[in-house]
């Protein structure tokens, strides 16, 4: 469990992780070395596991996003996930319960393009895919517990 300074800690590098020490600190109202400490703890304690790069895929030319629920054939589960690890279109990927094995987020330049990445998984998985028109909810930190 995390204490109300760990808490802020990790809310305020959540809203920006390059905030430097003494930022942080400051935010805080803790000493830099105190700051230092209790982040040495975190990443310890596997809280806080990296500080990430936010990039824009439209920058770099992706101008669509599609979810894909993916159901491996009867003995392909293995060589599916190969397939999708393997396609640096897939930017994530979750091993889920249900009907599909698989729900992964691909980011692509053309629609064309969608069509030549499941092509390539057609003989493996049958496939369920849906354009993302707009991302509702960013990625976000989940709720902490109640002590």
């Amino acid at each position: 469990m995390l204490d109300a300074i760990d808490e802020t800690i990790v809310q305020a590098l959540a809203g920006n992780a390059r905030m430097s020490l003494k930022e942080l600190a400051h935010h805080v109202g803790l000493s830099s070395p105190s700051v230092s400490e209790r982040l040495r703890r975190l990443e310890e304690r596997d809280v806080i596991r990296g500080y990430t790069l936010d990039v824009n895929p439209k920058a770099l030319g992706y101008q669509f996003q599609a979810i894909v629920r993916i159901r491996p054939l009867p003995g392909q589960l293995q060589a599916v996930q190969k397939l999708i690890e393997a396609t640096p279109e897939f930017c994530e990927c979750d091993k889920v319960t249900g009907e599909d094995c698989f729900v992964a987020r691909l980011f692509l330049q053309s629609l064309e393009q969608l069509d030549g990445i499941l092509d390539r998984i057609a003989s493996k998985a049958e496939t369920n895919t849906s354009i993302v028109k707009a991302q509702t909810i960013r990625r976000r930190l989940p709720p902490f517990l109640a002590q």
